[in-house]
């Protein structure tokens, strides 16, 4: 029996680039010619956006450093490193397994520029081309299949009102940055203009702001922020009828689904090439945001409250906009 080629991938963050760097191992491992052992080394918040992946072999975790799987990883003598993070901690792994590896473009520089000084020069490429572009030299490519996101048996959600089983719209409350997101009253306004079934999906700090958008509402809507866990939200996701979400990790769980995705960006811009993810639908992605806004981007990331002041990115957008388009898909 051959001997496998062995490789080690490598992200350790966050959960929006470990969805978007899922083409990597599918198209690794089927184009491979079957031969390839695929280990993936990520931190231990994120292991269970993988677990369930058929095409990973094995998987790895840090909680911080990168000393807690020395002897694990080396012991694994691997033939290539396909480093998708690009940080010191990716340098550490390169240094200490001494093998062959190859990492993904960052553009650093070109995002600085943008945001700096508003000079384009952005490649017009998603950043799914170029996580692959790491695994060039096998010649292996992009097979257009979108993202992946497996959902195991223990998290279904099972739990939720019989007025939800007609269809509903999830969105996504927070996001990592409050930049990112739209005002808790536009929110509101959303909901009461939808007038539909609505989960509100997030974390832990996003439950206050949930309970301010879904107060008073005349359409059932459930609270999920804080109370699924990263996977329960995902199957909600994939139950529902149409997606609205910002710049964050369950839009790019949503395409993987191949849901309908409205997309609300405020101070980053799809120009990064973090955009929801659909070659086979991409009629079903909806893109908001206010063009030509001299401030934007404003950051390459985002901040906790807007640097300008008046946060026109989200304060401008058209929310009849956003449920016209909902209610078109729904």
């Amino acid at each position: 029996m051959d001997k496998k080629t062995k490789f080690l991938i490598i992200r350790f963050s966050s959960i929006g680039d470990i969805v978007l760097a899922t083409p990597v191992i599918r198209c690794l491992k089927k184009q491979f010619d079957g031969n390839a052992e695929i280990h993936y080394l990520t931190k231990h918040t994120f292991i269970s956006l993988l677990e369930h992946n058929p095409y990973i072999d094995r998987l790895h975790s840090i909680e911080d450093n990168i000393s807690e799987v020395r002897h694990e990883l080396i012991e694994e003598k691997f033939d290539f490193i396909i480093d998708l993070h690009r940080n010191i901690r990716t340098l550490k792994v390169k240094r200490m397994l001494k093998v062959p590896h190859f990492s993904f473009d960052k553009i650093n520089w070109e995002k600085w520029l943008i945001v700096n000084f508003k000079f384009n020069k952005l490649p017009n490429i998603h950043i799914v081309d170029r996580y692959l572009d790491t695994l060039k030299k096998w010649d292996i490519v992009n097979d257009e299949k979108g993202l992946d996101f497996f959902i195991g048996e223990n998290d279904f959600v099972e739990d939720v009102p019989d007025e939800f089983n007609n269809g509903y719209i999830a969105i996504s409350v927070g996001a990592a940055h409050a930049t990112k997101t739209l005002p808790k009253e536009k929110l509101k306004l959303l909901v009461q203009k939808l007038n539909k079934p609505v989960i509100l999906l997030g974390g832990k700090e996003d439950i206050e702001k949930a309970v301010y958008v879904g107060n008073d509402i005349i359409a059932p809507v459930l609270n999920g922020c804080g109370k699924y866990r990263i996977n329960q939200s995902a199957y909600l996701l994939k139950k529902a009828k149409v997606v609205i979400s910002h710049d964050t990790g369950l839009m790019h769980i949503a395409s993987a689904f191949n849901k309908p995705i409205i997309s609300i960006w405020g101070n980053t811009i799809p120009e990064f090439g973090m955009y929801p993810y659909q070659p086979e639908h991409p009629e079903q992605c909806e893109i908001i945001e206010i063009e030509n806004l001299k401030c934007r981007p404003c950051s390459k990331l985002g901040y906790d409250k807007c640097p300008k002041k008046h946060f026109k990115c989200m304060e401008l957008i058209d929310i009849q906009k956003v449920v016209d388009q909902a209610n078109a898909w729904f």
